[in-house]
């Protein structure tokens, strides 16, 4: 008898990743030449159900497959849960498998400081091991929940196109569950007869993540009728779409408006850009280019919001001979003879 439908679906995925991430390679018979993949596993169905699914499809591929899982340290005996989960690895037949411990410290709150050092770790045992990838148990759910925060932070359109199926530096990370929702993994883990992990913090109202996931998805759900997540997924495929449109867009225009220095004028900044041209680009394309100067002269990205960008863009679409625009990071923006500076916060002379 062959596997459930479940079980079958995050195959499925599974397969489709690997086999896009390396369409050309054939088996090769030793070890050393099979390029590596790493699962990151929580111990959570979506995760779990993704391992097993790795371990099945990459020996049938030619890939080798290892796991890693993250200690926070944020919860009483999370060593020992790494622990079981690295031997839960280890017998689905995940070579290597490690445990990464780290330490969440940070700004910008305690879910994204944990995401930080999540990924730091990541990173840190993909390079150690080798490994071409690392796939992410990421699922449909929670591909809904992301859209669903970036619509209520305002954040545009990159925010609401959610989480990209391959990202990282040379593609390093992979999300082959996007298309597959919670419920079907858990599904898959029964089929499997596999133990999870239910991690309390996913279900803690202190999160805004969580209070998404038990409250308000749900209701939207009820009230809207069934296929809700599914939509909000496809809503961010169709933004990831025109924010990478724009991207390129903003990415040429950055290239050509950039200008040298005036050697008549004292420094002024680290970037350049001609302000007429500027101004003769559409406004979604004209605030790439800002945000792209900005951080090219200093600003960290995370750093700059909406409400730099309008400043500085008002600079060019608005000017009435105002001063210098603070940006993050000790930075700052300024107009002067058709020309807008980005760097330094140093006045003229």
């Amino acid at each position: 008898m062959g596997p459930s439908a479940a079980v079958a679906a995050v195959r499925c995925a599974v397969r489709a990743t690997l086999t896009t991430a390396d369409a050309n390679r054939t088996m090769a018979d030793d070890d050393a030449d099979r390029p590596l993949t790493l699962v990151a596993c929580s111990g959570g169905a979506d995760s779990v159900a993704l391992a097993a699914a790795a371990a099945f499809e990459g020996a049938k591929l030619g890939w080798r497959v290892g796991g890693v899982t993250v200690d926070h340290g944020l919860q009483a005996g999370s060593a020992n849960r790494a622990t079981l989960v690295a031997a839960l690895l280890t017998d689905l037949g995940l070579e290597p498998v490690e445990v990464e411990a780290v330490e969440v410290t940070g700004a910008g709150g305690p879910e994204a400081a944990a995401r930080a050092a999540r990924y730091d770790a990541l990173d840190r045992a993909a390079v150690r091991a080798g490994a071409r990838t690392v796939l992410l148990g990421h699922t449909l759910d929670d591909q809904a929940e992301t859209v669903l925060l970036g619509l209520a932070r305002g954040s545009g359109t990159r925010s609401l196109a959610g989480m990209a199926a391959t990202t990282g530096a040379d593609g390093r990370y992979r999300r082959p569950l996007l298309g597959v929702d919670r419920a079907t993994t858990r599904a898959a883990c029964a089929d499997l007869g596999l133990a999870v992990w239910d991690d309390p913090h996913n279900s803690d109202p202190a999160f805004a993540r969580a209070r998404v996931r038990a409250r308000v998805l749900p209701v939207l759900e009820a009230e809207l009728g069934p296929g809700v997540a599914a939509a909000l997924a496809r809503t961010a495929d169709l933004a990831r779409d025109d924010a990478d449109a724009l991207d390129g867009w903003a990415s040429e225009a950055y290239a050509r408006l950039r200008t040298e220095q005036d050697g008549a004028l004292e420094v002024r900044g680290d970037v350049t850009l001609d302000v007429a041209g500027l101004a003769a680009l559409p406004a979604a394309v004209r605030r790439r280019v800002l945000r792209q100067a900005a951080v090219a002269a200093g600003s960290a990205a995370g750093g700059l919001g909406a409400v730099h960008l309008q400043a500085v863009d008002a600079l060019v679409t608005d000017w009435h001979g105002q001063g210098w625009v603070s940006l993050p990071g000790g930075r700052a923006a300024h107009r002067q003879y058709g020309k807008l500076y980005l760097g330094g916060e140093r006045h003229p002379s």
